[in-house]
């Protein structure tokens, strides 16, 4: 078992605990929910199946704690965050560990993960303190036609009850990304971590937990999403929802009624490669994308449109790259390892095949074992190909060929998805036209797809539009990572008037933004 001396109090027996009421308990329902090894295909933990009694009870906890905890200093809620961010780090190992057994991710990256959510919670520390600690003074005769009889203070508050839902190929770093931004701005936070990955999210639990936060302040609920997902989505007591997965989001966003929604959910990342690319790079930050952690990332390369001149000389590049990767378990820190379930495999054999009854290329001959399955490059893909569109979230890279700069560009906004795209050239002229023409939330130029570091703005193709009303929050400064929503209250003082009559109202912002990122050589 990957729990230490340290993390002796999160299991009973062979299973792991559930995290409420600042302690670790056992489900009453006496149920327990199997998390699947990837690589043996075999149960390797379980964890508490939840039962509705027991949300509620959290949630009732969560409501209470946070109260306090909003009048908590800034600077104390910093100081508790910067302490759990070094006993995660700390613990490096044994939440690794965990990355390995439950989501076979490689070794080298489990433990890259867990550091770097410890460095995005002592950020989130850091610039919650500065943008928090600012607010804004208006007055009225800024705007025409009015005289200077009003001013208006303006700060933030929180919403109150944040839950937050991970995916599994990311549970830790993706969790901090919610729980972070949400705790230094005085919320709660329920967590409900995906199975795959929830071992690895209850031993970061533990480190806020010994970092000393405030009982019912942090929960961590675990369960099968089909049982308890809708009751806590829909629980009345979930102020705000941040959720990142796939299709599961849209039946969220339906469900949740006036409650705020902070979303990212899935990508068919396109990269665009011209005449002039530096094909070597190229080709380089296309295996390097479409295949780390094989290929189980949103932001991962899913399809390559290259222009016919030079699509044969890029082809070959890539072939010679992916010939060099190593395949098998994640405890030799393989470069592609098995994917994370039987049925995401099956999936992406689906596409495969699909693709092979339409014509496509094979670079390489399929091969599977279990849910291992081995790199693959795919040539010639038209659009009656599924793998055209369809997200295989697996070790394979579709390569379309195109004859002109339109035709890659009107492929990239065709598709559904619209999370990141990139394009390699030289000419700084055109990668900054093609940017512009791309309907993606982030432009990478001359550099594969990618969400990091941490810090940088993550932006999308669809905001969610929220109706304006008293409980409609304004985001906060996007350089805390993740698009985090929170209340903004703006108080109106009249001059020379009774000031019990001064009125409280709040605005939303939507902004959409498509970010460049320039790769310096």
């Amino acid at each position: 078992m990957a729990a230490t001396e340290t993390f002796g109090e999160i299991i009973d027996g062979d299973v792991f605990k559930y995290y409420a009421h600042g302690c670790w308990n056992k489900s009453s329902s006496g149920k327990s929910v199997p998390i699947i090894n990837p690589s043996t295909r075999k149960p390797h933990f379980k964890v508490q199946a939840c039962t509705r009694e027991e949300v509620d009870s959290v949630m009732e906890s969560a409501k209470t704690a946070q109260k306090s905890w909003a009048k908590t200093p800034l600077w104390k809620r910093a100081e508790l965050l910067h302490k759990a961010a070094a006993i995660l780090k700390e613990h490096k190992a044994s939440i690794a560990e965990c990355l390995v057994k439950e989501i076979a991710k490689p070794a080298k990256d489990a433990v890259t993960e867990v550091v770097r959510s410890g460095d995005l919670i002592s950020y989130c520390a850091e610039e919650g303190v500065r943008i928090l600690g600012e607010g804004k003074f208006l007055v009225s005769d800024s705007f025409p036609g009015n005289d200077r009889t009003k001013y208006c203070l303006s700060s933030k508050i929180p919403l109150g009850v944040v839950l937050a839902i991970p995916p599994f190929n990311y549970p830790v770093n993706l969790a901090v990304s919610k729980i972070a931004p949400a705790l230094i701005s005085g919320n709660s936070i329920v967590l409900k971590p995906p199975t795959q990955g929830a071992v690895a999210a209850l031993h970061m639990v533990h480190c806020f937990h010994l970092a000393g936060f405030p009982q019912g302040l942090i929960s961590c609920v675990t369960g099968k999403g089909s049982e308890i997902g809708d009751f806590l989505t829909m629980h009345p007591g979930v102020n705000c929802i941040s959720f990142t997965g796939g299709d599961t989001g849209i039946a969220i966003s339906k469900k949740a009624g006036m409650v705020p929604l902070q979303m990212e959910l899935g990508g068919k990342d396109a990269c665009i490669v011209l005449e002039d690319a530096d094909l070597d790079l190229a080709a380089a930050n296309m295996v390097k994308g479409a295949f780390s952690y094989s290929g189980q990332r949103c932001t991962a390369v899913k399809v390559v449109l290259v222009m016919e001149s030079v699509a044969n000389t890029l082809v070959k590049k890539i072939n010679d790259k992916v010939a060099k990767l190593t395949v098998g378990p994640p405890e030799n820190d393989c470069d592609v390892t098995p994917v994370v379930t039987e049925s995401s495999a099956n999936f992406i054999e689906g596409l495969v095949m699909d693709a092979k009854e339409k014509g496509a290329t094979f670079c390489q001959e399929y091969r599977r074992e279990g849910n291992l399955i081995w790199p693959l490059l795919l040539d010639n893909v038209r659009p009656d190909m599924r793998i055209a569109w369809e997200e295989p979230f697996g070790p394979v890279l579709p390569v379309i060929r195109i004859n002109s700069v339109e035709e890659g560009i009107h492929h990239c906004n065709a598709s559904n998805f619209g999370l990141q795209g990139c394009v390699f050239t030289k000419d700084i002229n055109k990668a900054m036209l093609i940017s512009d023409a791309m309907e993606t939330g982030t432009v990478q130029i001359n550099s594969a797809p990618s969400r990091g570091p941490d810090h940088f703005p993550f932006q999308v193709k669809i905001v969610l539009h929220l109706p304006s009303c008293h409980k409609i929050c304004v985001g906060c400064n996007t350089s805390c990572r993740t698009p985090f929503y929170r209340k903004q209250i703006q108080r109106f003082l009249p001059i020379k008037k009774d000031r019990k009559n001064s009125s409280f109202i709040s605005t939303h912002h939507h902004e959409l933004m498509t970010l460049v990122y320039i790769h310096i050589q």
